[in-house]
């Protein structure tokens, strides 16, 4: 099949090029529409929950009872009570629309002192929006916001939905920079590994292809389900990076290939045979990864699943397709003329003295990593869950320092509201007594009856406190055990409820999604290589990978180690949804530089049946090829740590870790180890098995073996 992929795209070269680039112009000016077409917010919550329930009734007629917005007046010199503070702030008040405003409460309308600071240099103002809808609510304030302007104060804007603005702004404004930052930096490492600017420039070519293509295969999404607005930032860099990857190996193999002094079109259909099959295989199981995602109802998650694995077939057709027209256009200019590099015998490598190194002592080397590897992960075992809140913006971001300003200058927060909602509720007095009841839980600082419409009823909860803590956990599991009025349905939503719900949502699927991504990238493997234990080893190894990672994160994130230079305030928490991203995309990119390390030992294990010099070999042509596409992956994914968004930092940097660690000491050191241990039987299956893979498994490619010893070096 790749070997005849190849001669069709050599025949068809100038209208695969034309074609793909008529692609990418169309993909890039339609899929930008995916911008308009985001469903507001960050989409984490589980449709099906208790608190989501609540919301829904509350669209209705019952209505929400909702602060949506605080704008927040300070003054370092004047107080409340001067006119020139005042008399601002009540023009502003004045000229808002009220259109689209429910509710607008301030000090001057309520004269309630709550409305004050302590030291009487600052006052907010909360305002309701007409809208149960995010992205409608954020389009609302953003009309009105120029209004609240006051002369010679300075105006803060906090609330959720303001946050839920300042959180998209600055996720276009990272995705923009991570972008302009990643591709120079991209081009001169690829210059530095190929020493040629035409050979370095096809990988990044091919990864525009599937960067603006991830833009249509996004919008192509919101046919079928919201688009989260992170889903933009990391599928477009996923897509960029994965063909990096794959461009990266096919260059390579093509290289290898011409300094055989091969005919060109013969190197591109061996390059095709070898290096798309190990780029199928590859796909396959990173797509599978992300399309375990699909698992969890949240509207983040699942779009990401429907997308990243989208954009991964993308990058891989991309990769078979245009990138081997391109090679067949650019030809002789591609391979550096001294391939002395390229032709020295392995031996003569750093990396097969690595492997015989490590293989002298096998035992101990497996012991000693999984040692490690297990005692960077154990942190983790404390970790402390928190749902994507105003802590994801930058410590500067308006929502930010309302909500801190709040905390330390007001008795309250407006901001800390939750709403039990009661359905088939009774007389009011039934009501006001549950409301009473309500109001005993610790943490609750006000309970009150807000509203009714038919049998329908609202109590409003103001509460104290951290909403990620295990404290708020505990209020809210109190609130919902409140016994409710005779005969009434109850449900409770609100950031802390919202919170618990997002948790319970993703812990109760984490170890399912886990399990297919395992069984599903096991059968890949089996089907790419007759073996039972590689796959199983290759499984257990890219576990060890997150498990240091995600030690990490928790001593980074939630415990505060390093959070200055890293440029963040820790929350004492690790956002829930890491963990599953982390595995979707780390475990397959994992899986991505195992199936480059075993298709080439197999390549030298048919050829010898030597298992330690094939392992050895191995490693020597492929180490080059893993350590630098880790390293363009690093470069790429960077664009997350550098993030002013505090869960994609995080995202970043356990990327960043999992894909070093996989890339230097799984790979180089833990594979060549675990192979010496296994020997020949690395590549046993139990003969039904076998005979299933005789019947079913994907050999091409190993023509390249059997037509004589393939003497390319990395």
């Amino acid at each position: 099949m790749f070997s005849a992929l190849g001669t069709f795209v050599v025949r068809r070269r100038l209208w695969i090029v034309i074609g793909a680039l008529i692609f990418a112009i169309g993909a890039g000016g339609w899929g930008t529409g995916v911008l308009g077409a985001l469903g507001g917010g960050a989409g984490f919550d589980d449709p099906g929950s208790e608190s989501v329930h609540a919301d829904k009734v509350l669209a209705g007629p019952l209505g929400r009872y909702a602060n949506d917005v605080v704008v927040l007046y300070e003054s370092d010199t004047l107080t409340v009570d001067d006119p020139r503070f005042a008399e601002p702030v009540q023009r502003a008040i004045a000229s808002v629309p009220r259109d689209d405003v429910v509710r607008l409460e301030s000090f001057w309308s309520t004269h309630s002192q709550s409305f004050v600071s302590k030291d009487r240099h600052a006052t907010y103002v909360t305002v309701q929006l007409g809208s149960s809808v995010d992205q409608e609510r954020v389009q609302m304030l953003r009309a009105i916001q120029d209004k609240f302007k006051a002369d010679g104060l300075t105006v803060r804007f906090g609330g959720i939905t303001s946050m839920t603005d300042q959180v998209n702004r600055q996720t276009m404004r990272d995705l923009l920079f991570a972008e302009a930052l990643s591709i120079p930096i991209l081009l001169i490492l690829l210059v530095v590994i190929f020493r040629s600017l035409p050979a370095a420039s096809l990988p990044l070519l091919v990864g525009i292809v599937a960067a603006l293509g991830s833009l249509a295969v996004l919008r192509l999404v919101t046919f079928f389900t919201d688009i989260s607005t992170f889903a933009i930032q990391v599928v477009t860099i996923l897509g960029l990076g994965l063909a990096i990857d794959y461009a990266l190996l096919m260059v390579t193999r093509f290289r290898e290939e011409m300094s055989q002094g091969r005919p060109l079109d013969e190197a591109i259909r061996r390059t095709t045979a070898a290096a798309g099959r190990t780029i199928m295989f590859s796909g396959l199981v990173v797509a599978i990864s992300l399309a375990g995602l699909t698992l969890f109802p949240s509207r983040f998650l699942l779009s990401m699943g429907f997308a990243g694995a989208g954009v991964t077939l993308l990058a891989v057709l991309a990769s078979l397709t245009v990138l081997p027209a391109l090679l067949r256009l650019g030809g002789r200019r591609l391979v550096p003329r001294r391939g002395r590099a390229l032709s020295a015998p392995p031996e003569q490598g750093r990396w097969y003295r690595v492997a015989h190194a490590v293989m002298r002592r096998p035992l101990v080397t497996t012991i000693g990593i999984v040692v490690l590897l297990v005692g960077l992960g154990l942190p983790f075992a404390g970790v402390n869950w928190a749902r994507p809140g105003d802590w994801v913006l930058p410590a500067s971001a308006d929502a930010r320092v309302v909500t801190g300003e709040m905390a330390a200058r007001f008795d309250g927060d407006p901001g800390k509201l939750m709403t039990m909602v009661v359905e088939s509720s009774p007389d009011r007095a039934a009501l006001d007594a549950y409301a009473t009841r309500l109001g005993a839980v610790p943490g609750v600082a006000d309970a009150r009856v807000t509203g009714t419409q038919g049998t329908e009823g609202r109590v409003t909860l103001a509460y104290s406190g951290d909403p990620m803590s295990r404290e708020s956990r505990r209020m809210v599991e109190d609130l919902r055990a409140v016994t409710p009025p005779p005969g009434a349905k109850t449900s409770l939503t609100g950031m802390p409820a919202s919170r618990v719900d997002i948790v319970d949502m993703v812990t109760s699927r984490m170890v399912w999604m886990a399990l297919f991504v395992a069984v599903v990238s096991f059968v890949v493997l089996f089907m790419a290589f007759g073996s039972v234990l590689l796959p199983l080893k290759s499984v257990l190894f890219n576990l060890l990978s997150l498990s240091a990672s995600f030690g990490a994160i928790k001593l980074i994130f939630q415990d505060g180690w390093l959070s200055g230079a890293l440029g963040f305030v820790p929350i004492g928490a690790v956002d829930v949804n890491f963990p599953v991203l982390i595995v979707a995309i780390a475990f397959g990119l994992a899986m991505d530089y195992e199936v480059f390390l075993l298709s080439r030992i197999r390549e030298q294990w048919m050829l010898t049946g030597d298992p330690v010099e094939s392992v050895a070999v191995g490693l020597q042509r492929t180490a080059k090829i893993i350590t630098s596409a880790a390293l363009l992956v690093v470069v790429v994914v960077g664009g997350f740590a550098v993030s002013g968004i505090a869960f994609m930092k995080m995202a970043g940097i356990g990327l960043v870790i999992a894909v070093v660690v996989d890339a230097t000491i799984v790979r180089s050191l833990l594979v060549p180890a675990t192979m010496r241990l296994l020997g020949r039987y690395a590549w046993w299956a139990p003969r039904p098995l076998a005979r299933l893979w005789d019947r079913f498994g994907v050999r091409e490619g190993e023509s390249v073996v059997e037509a004589g010893q393939v003497d390319a070096k990395v």
